[in-house]
């Protein structure tokens, strides 16, 4: 058992909490909490740390996948120095990157989102996981993009990280091309000089662009649109948060095509 918060391995886990270059170069990422533990592929594990506490309490089928990943058993001070959170469920899980390409991506699916420089971790968890509820084949970021391995990214994804797929690109202008060339239109959420969301025709492949919570889509994807859009809005809301606007964009599109 690990009990001393000074133990390399905790400073370890702490570092991959806090900082995406440290995760960037170990290409590795921490989950907390037994959802995620029993969501993440016995492939991509890589460490396993719990507590006394969660292994008495536990359900016989957490124990059961326990016995085939391994674990390293801390105790409670030593999982609350590791741990993003407040009140730690007791397990926690360093987990190896994952990774997909954007060309396979675009081959498999034909409903896309596409963000431009969004900085909610939040924002980002929730849009990963109406993505998947609305049937969407994957999500392409800017570099600019909060990273979806942030803490509060993963625990917003409630799971949806492991069943996405996702991609950062670094010229999101080269990427915008690639869609379109797939034969996918892109359409940006956009306040001027643009179309009410409701009146387009999205059973053709879609691909809708969402950008930062506070200065929107660059001038320069949304010159790469095919359409501007805008949700309509009564009262004086000047603008919708960024995952609600995902979410009915990308819900109107699943409702044209079941």
């Amino acid at each position: 058992m690990i009990t001393s918060v000074t133990n390399a391995a905790v400073k370890r886990i702490v570092l991959l909490q806090s900082k995406d270059r440290q995760r960037r170069e170990e290409g590795l990422f921490i989950t907390e909490g037994v959802r995620m533990f029993t969501e993440i592929p016995l492939g991509s594990l890589e460490e396993v740390y719990v507590t006394e506490d969660f292994l008495n309490r536990t359900s016989h089928d957490v124990r059961d996948r326990l016995s085939l990943t391994g674990y390293e058993t801390v105790s409670e001070d030593v999982m609350k120095k590791m741990s993003d959170t407040m009140t730690p469920q007791g397990i926690l899980c360093c987990v190896r990157s994952l990774s997909y390409s954007l060309d396979d991506m675009l081959d498999k699916g034909s409903l896309f989102v596409i963000l431009d420089g969004l900085q909610d971790p939040g924002n980002l968890g929730t849009i990963f996981r109406t993505a998947e509820a609305a049937g969407a084949a994957g999500v392409i970021m800017s570099r600019g993009t909060v990273s979806i391995y942030n803490p509060k990214s993963i625990r917003s994804t409630m799971g949806t990280l492991f069943r996405m797929p996702f991609v950062y690109v670094d010229d999101m202008k080269e990427a915008i091309s690639r869609i379109k060339e797939k034969g996918i239109r892109v359409y940006v959420s956009h306040l001027s000089d643009s179309y009410d969301y409701s009146g387009q025709d999205y059973k053709e492949p879609t691909a809708f662009v969402i950008g930062n919570e506070g200065a929107g889509v660059s001038d320069e994807v949304t010159s790469l649109a095919d359409l501007k859009l805008h949700i309509p809005m009564e009262g004086e809301v000047e603008s919708l948060n960024a995952a609600v606007a995902a979410s009915v964009l990308l819900y109107e599109a699943h409702r044209q095509r079941v």
